[in-house]
């Protein structure tokens, strides 16, 4: 008469401080090639171009990175002070084929440059766009940023190109890395969230290819344009903005088709590139609301081919 084995039992799933511990036998150190890589990929714009990966810091970006579907390469966790809720999200990295590392205690937060100190970060491949696939989609409203300098300035545009439903971010040859890690931090994850072109265009024929598609493109300046309220926001527009210092280059005043500013009060000479992007393109949400565009055209930011 046969007989049955008994069965086994399940497996004791570890405790947080049992899982910590051992992190902790297993962390890397480092001279590690993985910790290694991490530097290089998060202070190196040449070595970001080459593997095409950048860096996102912080549990809020990695989970904006997992959900918009970017593909994840690996996880780097604090093996000290990493939270159950890090390694659930971790565990869900994996899952999607991204490789787990544990570090030894505080060299995360040495490997990144942010004030506060993040217990997981992940590598992951670039998710920017060809030009021609943004002007196929035929957006309502663009942003164009030539030779665009701070981190920070790229991505509160990028963040406020979002929120204000662009259908695409373009950064021309001369700008500012897009994966750079502030840049990356300020977008909030609006990097993931809107197309973003990058990777050293020129700003000439990101200008002509806009002009093509029907996109009327107008500069922002300090003073001398149409009043922004006062300019017809509503239609197919580019929004170009220039450099924080000196503004738009000269020599593409013949490829634009008309500019507009943002009249100041008192002795204010300028606004913050950024802020100045963040009224116009909430301005052009306006309008398209008031026009009825939303509802006729589909999303905010994208038209109807």
């Amino acid at each position: 008469m046969a007989t049955s084995r008994p069965k086994r039992p399940p497996a004791r799933r570890r405790s947080e401080p049992e899982s910590r511990a051992a992190a902790l036998l297993t962390a890397l150190a480092l001279r590690n090639e993985a910790v290694q890589r991490l530097r290089r990929l998060i202070g190196s714009r040449s070595a970001r171009w080459e593997e095409r990966s950048f860096v996102v810091e912080g549990p809020k970006l990695l989970g904006e990175a997992l959900a918009s579907r970017a593909t994840v390469e690996s996880v780097y966790l604090d093996a000290r002070e990493s939270t159950g809720t890090d390694r659930e999200l971790a565990a869900r990295c994996r899952t999607s084929g991204a490789r787990i590392f544990d570090l030894q205690p505080g060299l995360l937060a040495r490997a990144c440059d942010t004030v506060t100190p993040q217990s997981i970060a992940g590598v992951v491949s670039m998710v920017d766009v060809p030009l021609s696939s943004v002007t196929g989609a035929r957006p309502l409203l663009a942003v164009a940023c030539v030779e665009m300098q701070d981190p920070g300035n790229a991505g509160a545009v990028l963040r406020s190109a979002c929120a204000s439903g662009a259908g695409a971010v373009v950064f021309s040859a001369g700008s500012v890395d897009v994966y750079n890690p502030k840049t990356v931090r300020s977008s909030a994850g609006a990097l993931f969230r809107v197309p973003v072109v990058a990777g050293e265009p020129q700003a000439e024929d990101v200008l002509d290819e806009l002009g093509r598609w029907g996109l009327r493109r107008v500069g922002a300046v300090v003073a001398g344009g149409l009043e922004y309220t006062e300019e017809d926001l509503a239609a197919p527009l580019a929004l170009v903005l220039g450099n924080e210092a000196r503004g738009l280059p000269p020599a593409l005043g013949s490829r634009l088709d008309g500019c507009l500013s943002i009249p100041m009060a008192g002795a204010t000479e300028s606004l913050n590139v950024a802020v100045a992007a963040a009224v116009i393109c909430f301005e052009a949400a306006r309008q398209r609301r008031a026009a009825g565009a939303g509802r006729s055209g589909g999303p905010l930011g994208i038209g109807t081919a």
